[in-house]
Order: structure tokens, then sequence, then C-alpha cells
């Protein structure tokens, strides 16, 4: 049986790599999503042309892990595709996240990921692909977004390494960092973040158009997928310039009104 897994499918970009995936890809028995709403879920499965085996998990808790292993061992799937796009951010101050919130995205965005990665491994063969969704806030430390950026830095250094190490199996593993997209992640980000920490969100991607270049590129190999020639730019530029400079433009640039 083989098989495409995705998690955080029930809405967002998890969804549309889902519904991206069930046009575009072949020879896929199925594929398995993994999220925490079942509703949400069971309006995907009708969504989608091929057979969908829903999971309800919520993958910040390791028992959630377990029992995606036992299933894995149960039924030894061929898994062609990995794409983990769980995860959550909050913006605001340390102060303002709180202890508890910003464990949370480092459990999830992090933790969740690597297990749910190595969870899947022993099942992947030669030609498979593993794309983690990152963000091009990883591209430098970001005031405001101190934790959820960190956690997509971890997110895009652990996948490179693992592209690297994963070369004798002919597998691929790639890190997508987008910017901002049209999904309930955004909208969500514009009706709770404190106008203080981020209140421009501009140069607005859509969904789709993410997911096409992060699949083209795992396809061509890449280690890391940007899309977009604003999001190009931005990362040549974090490069370039030292820290403390990009952190100062960030400050300004967050707060400017939306055109």
């Amino acid at each position: 049986m083989k098989i495409a897994i995705v998690t955080g499918a029930s809405s967002g970009i998890g969804r549309e790599f889902a519904k991206y995936i069930a046009v575009k890809a072949r020879n896929l028995d199925e594929i398995w999503v993994i999220a925490r709403r079942e509703n949400r879920l069971v309006q995907l499965k009708k969504d989608i042309r091929i057979p969908v085996r829903t999971f309800v998990y919520d993958l910040a808790l390791p028992q959630s892990i377990a029992d995606f292993k036992t299933t894995l061992a149960q039924l030894k799937p061929d898994v062609h595709l990995l794409v983990n796009c769980a995860g959550y951010g909050k913006f605001g101050s340390y102060a303002e996240i709180g202890e508890e919130q910003a464990l949370g995205m480092i459990d999830l965005n992090c933790r969740a990921l690597v297990a749910m990665t190595n969870s899947v491994l022993p099942y992947m063969k030669r030609g498979a692909h593993i794309l983690q969704m990152a963000s091009t806030s990883s591209f430098q430390p970001l005031p405001d977004m101190a934790v959820y950026a960190a956690s997509k830095a971890f997110v895009v250094s652990y996948s490179r390494a693992l592209n690297f190490e994963l070369k004798p199996r002919g597998i691929t593993c790639t890190a997508v960092c987008a910017g901002w997209m049209k999904t309930e992640f955004f909208e969500t980000a514009k009706a709770t973040a404190n106008p203080k920490a981020v209140s421009n969100f501009a140069f607005i991607k859509e969904p789709a158009e993410v997911v096409a270049k992060a699949l083209y590129d795992t396809y061509k190999r890449k280690d890391i997928s940007v899309c977009g020639c604003f999001n190009k730019l931005h990362r040549l530029t974090a490069k370039l310039l030292p820290n403390r400079a990009v952190m100062k433009v960030w400050t300004t640039a967050k707060k400017k009104e939306h055109l």
C-alpha cells in the first residue's frame, strides 16, 4: 500500500497539501491525514477523490505519536510522501505569550515534527520525500515572534541536515519556508496578534502556489523551498546583513499599515 501522510491536515497549508497531492500524485493508494479536529477531517475526506484514512490526534501529546507508530507497525505501508504541517504560532513579547504557549510551540513545531519523521522513516523507500513546514521567519531572530521564529529555524536546520544524511537512501527532506499565506493561520494571526507585535501582513501568497512550489522543489531534490521573489530577497538579505540590522528593519516594517 503506497501512501502519503499529511499532518495538520484539517485546515490551512496542510489541507492544501492533501488536496493537491490527491490530484497530482500518481500511484497512491491512500492519503493518511492527521489533525485534532475530526469534523474537518471528515469533510476533507469527502473532498478528495482517492481513499483517505483519518487520524484524530493531537501530535503535541506523546501518546498520539505512540499510537500512530503502532498503526504503522501493523499495516507497514510504503510511505512515498510525508508532509509535516502541524504547528502553530503566537505573536507577542515573551511576557504576553507566557511559558505555557511558548513551550507548546516548541513541542508541536519541533518535538512532534522530529517524532513523526523518525516514526515514518523506516517505512520510506528510495524515491520518497519528506516536506517539513518551516517559515521565512526562520531566516533571522524576530522580536515579538521569538519562539515561533526560533522553532522554525530549528526545522530548517534539522531538515537540511537530514536531507544530507538521507542521500544514500535516495530520500529527500525539504524545508518549506513560506511567508504570509491566505490560510486560517493567517486569519487567526490577524485576529489575535497584539498590534504592537505584528500589524503588517504584506506580500501574502496563495497556499496552492506555495504547495506547488514545494512539491516541485522536493522532486528536484532541493533541501529548502522558498516561494516568491520577495521571500527569496528576504532570505538573501538576512544572509548578507547582521542580525541586529535585520531585527531593526523588522521592528519598523511589522507595524506599518498593510496597504
